[in-house]
């Protein structure tokens, strides 16, 4: 039986450690890295088979944060996992310490994939995928995307890549707040119909409340029940979800925290 109750306290406690991080690093991405923190916190909490005493299992189920600039969720979700120490989380982009402002798979345990560069996610967890099948080991790779990042042609080769090969072991989810830097992604660069692009390319493509746990988690049961082809999942969300004057505004794409805005936030998630 799930324990909803406590799905939402431990991603109040992950919102909270992401407004820490940015605002004692002076930088970061609030907007974008509070969105997606259910369905980190759905993942890590009810899903993903990982073990943080053997963080390169072969046989482990492997995630990549394509959105990589929203690195303060993943990095707080890998410490309510209890991957990372609480003093780790304190150096998140300061010299010197291995939580930089994109995530480095060769400098933290728990991420299977250096991101950044947005649109390569898709491509590496294609392969991820693929290598699975290859090698024979039961493993599934989930890959979180933002909106903004469907803009990138790279992406669209690895959707092609997914159906060519069969990758039914492969969950795509797009984190749909529907804003980046510089405006609405409608306004930006239109995404059309999402769902009509990725069935085309022959995709299963489902649509949720990616703030509704139930959803979230309903999103998982369907893709074990999906067989030879790849799941697409949008997830409708709100930019800097958890804090008022955070959400669905731009500002707070990539924005310092100041003292008394930082009072306020943790307020709220108290």
């Amino acid at each position: 039986m799930v324990d909803y109750d406590k799905l939402s306290k431990r991603a109040k406690r992950i919102r909270k450690h992401v407004i820490e991080m940015i605002y004692n690093s002076g930088s970061g991405h609030p907007g974008g890295s509070l969105s997606c923190v259910d369905i980190l916190t759905a993942l890590y909490f009810e899903r993903i088979n990982v073990d943080i005493d053997d963080p390169q299992k072969k046989d482990r189920d492997r995630f990549v944060m394509s959105k990589g600039h929203s690195s303060p969720a993943i990095y707080s979700t890998l410490f309510e996992k209890g991957f990372l120490l609480e003093e780790e989380l304190s150096g998140f982009r300061k010299v010197g310490g291995s939580l930089q402002g994109n995530p480095d798979m060769l400098q933290v345990n728990g991420i299977d994939m250096t991101t950044g560069s947005l649109g390569m996610g898709l491509s590496a967890a294609c392969g991820m995928a693929l290598a699975s099948k290859i090698d024979n080991l039961d493993y599934n790779v989930y890959v979180l995307l933002g909106d903004g990042e469907l803009q990138e042609g790279m992406i669209w080769e690895a959707a092609m890549f997914a159906n060519q090969y069969n990758l039914d072991n492969l969950m795509a989810i797009v984190d749909m707040n529907g804003l980046q830097i510089d405006g609405t992604t409608d306004d930006v660069m239109s995404l059309g119909s999402i769902t009509k692009k990725f069935t085309s390319f022959g995709w299963y493509v489902l649509e949720i409340d990616g703030h509704d746990f139930d959803q979230i988690l309903g999103a998982f049961s369907i893709f074990d029940k999906v067989n030879s082809k790849p799941v697409l999942v949008i997830a409708n969300t709100i930019k800097g979800k958890g804090v008022s004057f955070m959400e669905n505004s731009c500002e707070w794409y990539s924005r310092r925290i100041s003292k008394e805005e930082y009072k306020l936030a943790i307020d709220e998630l108290k």
